[in-house]
């Protein structure tokens, strides 16, 4: 394992859309030993969507790490991070490899703050993840915020408050990276960026295919043309143009979601794609801008999260 991948722990996780159990090779250098555990997560109606992900997270090691160092913070007021924190930690103690944990505090918690999660219904693991992800964020941001009014940063500078909304969490400097979406005149030349931030990706899928040409497909170059025209501010006219999608910054972890829920005009309602995806332990992104930050990155497949099931609206993850 190179210097590189150690320093930065890159992982990537694959949400094709529980596992209700998640086998995590450890000693990947040697590849000689490897170590499995094996926890499952009791059920409270359909929550398999919480608990596969849930699974998938705790096997981020960045992000556990940060997690379980919340725990031994000053007491705070519950809220979904303090009952995640100690889910995880009631997983780290444990003294056996395998078993059997109920997540009820964690998931009584999340019905009370979504009324989304408030029933026995099955949800999605990818809107999940997200809500997760995002709660988790405001909740640091708010806590930074109440810190600096009450004085409490070591620093005692007075920001802005369009610093305050700038303020990146570990959520942040774990998941995110940012998307450079780059368009060129046909006419000129001329190309002009937009950058967005992203906690995920999500991908098409194809028949027959592979993770690798779903993110070569991401980043296809698409021609703007007849009505859908670009308007250059160089030429000052609409314009034919050549827009792709880019990597410009790679997150510390990797999280695909590969979109198999697809609306089919012809019956009217959403199906499931059910094709073959081949995924490697090692991937490397290649559609990276060419001012993305050490772009060579490799990144080690910790998790997968898949959705077993023909419908959409039926099955388990």
């Amino acid at each position: 394992m190179s210097s590189d991948r150690q320093l930065f722990h890159f992982q990537y996780v694959t949400f094709l859309l529980s596992n209700h159990f998640l086998l995590l090779p450890f000693n990947r250098p040697n590849m000689k030993l490897f170590v499995f555990l094996l926890f499952c997560f009791n059920q409270f109606g359909n929550t398999c969507y919480c608990n596969s992900v849930l699974q998938a997270l705790y096997f981020c090691r960045p992000f556990r790490e940060k997690v379980l160092a919340y725990k031994v913070q000053p007491r705070k007021k519950e809220s979904l991070l303090t009952c995640l924190s100690d889910l995880f930690n009631s997983i780290a103690t444990q003294k056996k490899k395998v078993g059997v944990i109920p997540p009820k505090k964690f998931i009584s918690r999340l019905r009370k703050e979504n009324e989304l999660f408030d029933n026995y219904m099955q949800q999605d693991a990818h809107e999940f993840l997200n809500y997760l992800l995002n709660t988790i964020a405001d909740l640091l941001q708010e806590e930074k915020k109440q810190e600096k009014q009450n004085g409490k940063l070591q620093n005692g500078s007075i920001e802005s408050e369009e610093g305050d909304k700038t303020d990146l969490t570990w959520v942040h400097e774990i998941f995110q990276g940012t998307l450079t979406n780059e368009t060129r005149c046909l006419n000129c030349e001329a190309v002009s960026s937009k950058d967005e931030d992203f906690l995920d990706l999500s991908v098409d899928v194809e028949q027959n295919t592979s993770i690798t040409h779903c993110l070569r497909g991401f980043s296809n170059t698409e021609t703007l043309c007849s009505e859908y025209k670009y308007y250059c501010e160089q030429c000052r006219s609409k314009q034919e143009a050549q827009k792709r999608m880019r990597v410009k910054k790679l997150p510390m972890i990797l999280a695909l979601h590969l979109k198999r829920f697809k609306y089919m005009d012809q019956l009217h309602r959403y199906t499931k794609l059910s094709y073959r995806v081949v995924f490697p332990l090692e991937l490397r992104l290649f559609n990276t801008s060419g001012d993305a930050t050490n772009p060579d990155r490799m990144y080690d497949l910790v998790a997968v999260v898949v959705h077993c099931g023909r419908y959409v609206i039926f099955g388990a993850f």
